[in-house]
């Protein structure tokens, strides 16, 4: 079982993709499923030591190792580490869309990153406000942008929440061999 930050880095790279928390329906085994840390909550409140674990390392994994892991979205939307070699060479030509393929809502959302890359609250308050939709509409846009892989999470680690890019800004050698 996965205790250590590094323990967990190395999961990845054995598994080649797995997801954070788990889900049901996924193909894919868990970090969540394979970490064996208490999940018991501190008596002065707060996560547990497991919750925190697992919250950090799908951050800081691909902060740390940005050749080596990719955090995204698969189809059906589970957030997933990747390690790169699979994610370039299987994952990116099976789950990439043009972005023109997409709905015009995730188009105009994807305009809005491209012109000018945010952060998640800042982005869905202009989305709202501009293109008229809902919270939920402009939350359903942002996980198809991840899936279709037109969107990538930043990895700079100053950055504290989820920071969206253009997935050519990060890995233009891979959307250029593909294009």
């Amino acid at each position: 079982m996965i205790k250590t930050f590094d323990e967990a880095y190395q999961f990845v790279l054995e598994q080649k993709v797995c997801t954070i928390f788990g889900s049901k329906g996924s193909p894919y085994t868990s970090l969540w499923d394979n970490t064996g840390l208490s999940e018991k909550k501190p008596k002065a409140g707060g996560w547990s030591p497991k919750v925190m674990a697992v919250w950090d390392w799908k951050t800081r994994i691909p902060q740390t190792y940005p050749d080596a892991v990719f955090y995204g979205k698969v189809p059906g939307g589970d957030a997933v580490l990747m390690e790169m070699q699979h994610f370039r060479e299987h994952h990116y030509p099976v789950a990439y869309k043009p972005i023109g393929e997409l709905d015009p809502l995730v188009q105009e959302v994807y305009e809005f990153i491209r012109l000018e890359p945010d952060y998640t609250g800042p982005l869905r308050k202009r989305a709202i406000t501009r293109l008229g939709c809902t919270k939920s509409q402009f939350d359903t846009a942002l996980k198809k942008l991840q899936v279709s892989l037109n969107i990538v999470r930043s990895n700079d680690p100053k950055l504290k929440n989820d920071f969206w890019l253009p997935m050519r800004e990060v890995h233009l050698d891979i959307v250029r061999e593909y294009e």
